[in-house]
């Protein structure tokens, strides 16, 4: 019987090219662990972690010291396609040391795709060889906002993420302003990130009606879900739970009580492939499509996001940008990004060669 023999990581401290902000946290460094599994027979398995103390509850310290003391004793002389085992004792025992779980979920999965001799999409269901992302701009000075989206309507990217919630008229000015230098072919879309009362939420779309903003993300705080309820009967573009949507019992009770139209899964956010799965599932059953998202991650990170959306036909919205964000990305060649269109590797699993 294959059995894990060796469990290895790195850390890696990532600075970014320019840093972001968001309604609630400027970012301008983040913190990646990734994670490698060898069997007896010779195959590795990759994972990464993402912590992020607001999302996650984890810091990087967090995630090292949970491999040490849970990741080796559990999985160590283990046949390592138990993964939803793993999955369930390791969430038993801390369920929110959610981009730890993530890591290793990806990480197993990664490594069972490699022993298929199939890229990871396909072995989760292949519906789709691409799709399409968006490239977010954090909150900018409307200068900055403007030759940003230029130069990345440069690079082939289509559709573009605003990120807002301090001021709801600097908003609104950006948005017009972005469909005034972009044109009708821009795909544009707004996330609040909790920044926003109703009212404010209800006005947003109200006064921006012209400029047809396609997604309202997460307009309203964490934690209020009458607020962001109100938000989606009052207000006709689709709106997005992301900070509300971290959980299978999150998914299960915004689409019973339809406080939201879409969920955006993150992996690191709900802690792996097989929680996002569920997920998922409960997505589909109400009717609802999904975002793919991302943290501040790397591209072995997005890549797990990437082959996650590909093999499931509800998922219709990708922003799979996270990486770009990177100085340095210590890992590449798992996918190519032409015109705004992710393509994954073709190698087996996730297409880790080696660090």
């Amino acid at each position: 019987m294959v059995k894990i023999n060796n469990i290895e990581f790195i850390r890696f401290d990532l600075k970014m090219k320019s840093g972001y902000t968001t309604a609630y946290e400027s970012i301008d460094a983040a913190s990646n662990i990734v994670l490698k599994i060898t069997t007896s027979d010779g195959l590795t398995g990759w994972g990464c972690a993402a912590p992020d103390v607001e999302i996650t509850h984890e810091t990087a310290e967090d995630v090292i010291n949970n491999i040490e003391n849970r990741v080796k004793p559990m999985l160590l002389g283990n046949n390592p396609f138990q993964i939803v085992h793993f999955h369930e004792k390791l969430k038993a025992e801390n369920p929110k040391m959610r981009s730890t779980l993530a890591m290793v979920n990806i990480a197993l999965y990664d490594l069972m795709a490699r022993k298929a001799g199939l890229p990871l999409y396909q072995l989760m269901g292949g519906y789709r060889n691409k799709i399409q992302t968006s490239i977010t701009i954090g909150i900018e000075p409307l200068d900055v906002t403007l030759a940003m989206a230029k130069e990345y309507w440069q690079q082939g990217f289509r559709i573009l993420k605003l990120k807002g919630g301090l001021s709801l008229e600097d908003d609104i000015e950006k948005v017009f302003k972005l469909r005034e230098v972009l044109g009708k072919e821009l795909t544009l879309r707004f996330d609040a990130n909790q920044g926003y009362n109703v009212s404010q939420s209800v006005q947003f779309i109200e006064r921006t009606k012209d400029a047809e903003i396609e997604i309202l993300e997460q307009p309203t705080p964490y934690g209020n879900d009458e607020a962001m309820r109100k938000v989606v009967e009052h207000v006709e573009v689709p709106v997005m739970a992301d900070e509300s949507m971290r959980s299978l019992k999150d998914a299960f009770r915004l689409s019973k009580n339809r406080i939201t139209d879409m969920m955006n899964i993150k992996i690191m956010k709900v802690g792996g492939l097989t929680e996002a799965n569920h997920i998922n599932s409960v997505a589909k059953a109400a009717g609802m499509e999904v975002m793919v998202g991302c943290l501040d991650e790397c591209s072995l990170g997005i890549a797990a996001g990437l082959h996650f959306a590909l093999s499931k036909p509800n998922v219709e919205y990708a922003d799979l940008d996270g990486h770009m964000d990177f100085i340095d990305d210590p890992i590449s060649g798992l996918f190519t990004i032409e015109d705004g269109w992710i393509y994954p590797t073709k190698s087996t699993g996730l297409g880790v060669l080696d660090l």
